[in-house]
């Protein structure tokens, strides 16, 4: 018993940090695979159990998917029905189902390529470890905890508070058109965890290996270079890992760090093919929900909505704004994940030219311009699937596209707001080409 304890809440590698995380998006049918042996011999094996699981996943919502799509049952149609709000409700269900497809289906051709991703995150760890780099996996592993609880009541708390405000205006869900609205949201949360996890690994071991060169220049700015003698007190990173200096010649503190710098950037690569296409599915759902939510908020608050509905504006207002919250959670979480990795990378640069120039041994130069062409040629970026950056500026370009969608839409209320049924279907059915055409 305490030995299950300990291994569930006191992890001693790389692998175990993640167990809690790994369990859960196991349960949902995203990771098939299971963590096997002990500490030190710790490997990932392919379960039969995991990729049931997820077929019995994707086949559940599919179901609840085509019912409510037969039956014309839709959460967003509880609150209001008007031309524009079908067309993006509809749009919804349908993307929906495609990212779930999309989600699942590159789980499962790409588990050994995130098997791997973790592999070298735990070598790479290994590595550091010479260099006298430690890492704090029970802190990491409680950040974990923390990450998943956030989630999981925030979403949680949006389920049960929206069911409730259903049922107090005598509105009775159906289950399988909750489950086809609120379930995807739970889904692309958790591969929103996921990648967060393997950035902040990333940007652990960029960190790493700036203090480590940080500190060979602060060896050679007090002139202690000299057979130092490992210390017995750890020197704290951060709040996720310690650091000693090491008995090691310069050049080979310089080499094994260029090694270890080459993995990283190979990890945060493998990151980025493993996530890439579910990157785009999350990101082109969150902005067609954030901008139907948004227009629902802002018609409701213009007054320029003639909808009948037996919720209060506020109710409206809060569901329809609760809901792009958290799609907004989403992707500032995926944009600054990935941009605090890039700027951590980006340091070791300026620190390898410091030490260029302070040093006076020809070998340790040498091994300093080699890191410094390295430096030149790998560089992290993460893409979905290669259509966009996903960096700072993407906030930039969400936003002119919502503006601009959310200018047409409120163009057509305006030009249309008493209109009968022959106009509203004429607009509906512009919005759908224009949509369309955009996609």
């Amino acid at each position: 018993m305490y030995t299950i304890w300990r291994q569930l809440f006191r992890p001693r590698d790389a692998y175990g940090a993640e167990q809690s995380l790994l369990l859960f998006t196991f349960l949902l049918g995203l990771t098939p695979f299971r963590l096997r042996g002990d500490t030190g011999s710790r490997h990932f094996q392919l379960s039969r159990l995991g990729y049931l699981n997820a077929l019995l996943q994707l086949s559940f919502f599919g179901y609840c998917f085509l019912t409510a799509l037969i039956q014309q049952e839709s959460i967003v149609g509880y609150f209001f029905k008007s031309p524009i709000s079908q067309v993006g409700d509809s749009l919804q269900k349908f993307i929906g189902l495609i990212g779930m497809f999309t989600l699942f289906l590159w789980s499962g051709l790409q588990v050994k390529l995130l098997i791997r991703l973790f592999d070298l995150i735990a070598h790479i760890d290994n590595q550091l470890l010479n260099l006298g780099v430690c890492f704090n996996y029970t802190r990491i592993m409680r950040l974990r905890h923390i990450n998943l609880l956030l989630i999981s009541g925030v979403q949680l708390s949006y389920l049960v508070s929206s069911i409730a405000m259903l049922i107090f205006n005598d509105v009775r869900p159906i289950y399988t058109a909750t489950v086809a609205f609120y379930v995807p949201q739970i889904f692309l949360l958790s591969i929103v965890l996921l990648f967060g996890a393997i950035l902040h690994r990333v940007q652990q071991h960029f960190e790493s290996i700036n203090r480590v060169l940080k500190n060979l220049a602060h060896q050679w700015d007090t002139r202690s270079l000299k057979a130092v003698q490992k210390q017995r007190s750890l020197q704290c990173l951060d709040s996720f890992s310690m650091y000693t200096i090491v008995t090691k010649d310069p050049a080979e503190i310089i080499q094994e760090s260029m090694e270890i710098h080459h993995l990283i950037c190979e990890a945060a690569a493998t990151a980025n093919k493993y996530f890439t296409y579910q990157l785009l599915t999350i990101i082109s759902i969150a902005f067609l929900i954030i901008v139907f939510d948004a227009y629902y908020v802002l018609e409701t608050l213009l007054g320029k909505s003639k909808r009948e509905s037996k919720f209060k504006t506020v109710e409206f207002v809060t569901f329809f704004s609760c809901q792009m919250i958290l799609y907004l959670i989403a992707i500032i979480s995926i944009v600054e994940g990935s941009n605090r990795a890039i700027k951590k990378s980006e340091k070791t640069g300026g620190i390898v030219h410091s030490l260029l120039n302070k040093t006076k041994s020809v070998e340790v130069r040498e091994k300093l311009q080699q890191f410094s062409m390295q430096l030149m040629h790998l560089k992290i970026n993460f893409t979905a699937a290669g259509l966009f950056n996903i960096d700072r500026t993407l906030y930039f370009t969400i936003s002119g596209a919502l503006t601009t969608y959310l200018i047409i839409l409120l163009q057509f209320t305006s030009n249309s707001p008493n209109n009968d049924n022959g106009n509203g279907y004429e607009c509906c059915e512009a919005l759908h080409n224009m949509t369309n055409h955009t996609l």
